[in-house]
């Protein structure tokens, strides 16, 4: 089970890493990301969250020559009070890699994946109760409908969810792959694969969490830190895009003498994304969909 780990080398240039620095993976995961910031400090510190069990041990092996870090098993939408109470008020740098770990998908347990069968799962922690089984066994059709629109942008949400009404309880992956095929049968990808994203960020409430940690980590990074986000699909880019903008961009009216808007806290470093190079989407078909955007704190 290998773990490639996307955008590595990118990101932690675009860290701007000190060596007495402390900072912040907020997507643990295989770890990539990690040990390259931890081969960068000298007496920095790292800290990294995660809160799946398995991708805590997989990274523990793999940071095991390192002493400088600790792991949080925690969502990171806890940045903020989890670092507080390790005695953390400000941070020099935050790392979000948003996709999901190859492990995560590859494990045939997790649900994760529309190309294998398995339990309708999909949690991200495996100690919370809300699984994909239980919404798509207990939503009514027009909130699975508006989950699938609004979630995965799926246009056959409504068809979808009628299907999945008549023919439930569903219990398995392909069981629901099933009906998407029966809906979506003229499609070019998969046709599951937008409802699998929306019942994942639905289980994992992922936009949500994505909003309240950027908003903390900019009221934690010190004047000059740095605020990297590698993201996966246009609705995560999109919440990031507009909250860089928002927070670099002046609300004073134009016809204002000139002043400092002490509401621009962000200034904007990439004004369009960092892509995957061609040599990195030919070792790792799972990075095509990759966008990373970068900010730094005023």
């Amino acid at each position: 089970m290998k773990h490639i780990t996307v955008l590595l080398d990118e990101a932690i240039k675009q860290l701007n890493i000190k060596d007495n620095g402390i900072y912040v993976d907020g997507t643990l995961g295989g770890a990539g990301h990690s040990k390259k910031i931890l081969e960068q400090l000298k007496t920095g510190y790292l800290y990294a969250f995660d809160q799946d069990e398995f991708a805590i041990e997989y990274a523990r092996d793999v940071l095991k020559d390192f002493n400088n870090f600790k792991i949080i098993k925690s969502n990171f939408r806890h940045l903020k009070n989890k670092l507080n109470e390790e005695g953390i008020q400000k941070i020099d740098g935050l790392l979000l890699d948003l996709g999901m770990s190859s492990f995560q998908i590859d494990d045939d347990t997790r649900g994760f994946t529309y190309l294998k069968d398995a339990k309708l799962d999909m949690r991200m922690d495996q100690s919370q109760s809300l699984t994909a089984e239980v919404i798509v066994n207990t939503y009514s059709k027009d909130e699975l409908a508006k989950l699938f629109f609004i979630y995965g942008e799926e246009k056959n949400g409504f068809k979808i969810a009628q299907k999945i009404i008549n023919q439930r309880p569903l219990y398995t992956t392909m069981e629901l792959v099933k009906i998407t095929d029966q809906v979506n049968y003229k499609d070019k990808g998969h046709s599951a694969k937008r409802v699998f994203q929306a019942l994942r960020i639905a289980v994992n409430h992922e936009l949500g969490v994505l909003e309240e940690v950027l908003e903390q980590a900019l009221d934690m990074l010190n004047p000059g830190g740095r605020i990297v986000v590698i993201t996966f699909h246009s609705l995560e880019d999109r919440i990031v895009k507009h909250y860089f903008k928002d927070k670099s961009t002046s609300q004073l009216p134009k016809n204002l003498p000139v002043m400092i808007d002490k509401n621009i806290k962000l200034k904007v470093i990439t004004k369009k994304p960092i892509y995957p190079t061609d040599e990195e989407l030919e070792n790792n078909s799972r990075s095509r969909s990759a966008k990373m955007r970068v900010a730094e704190r005023i």
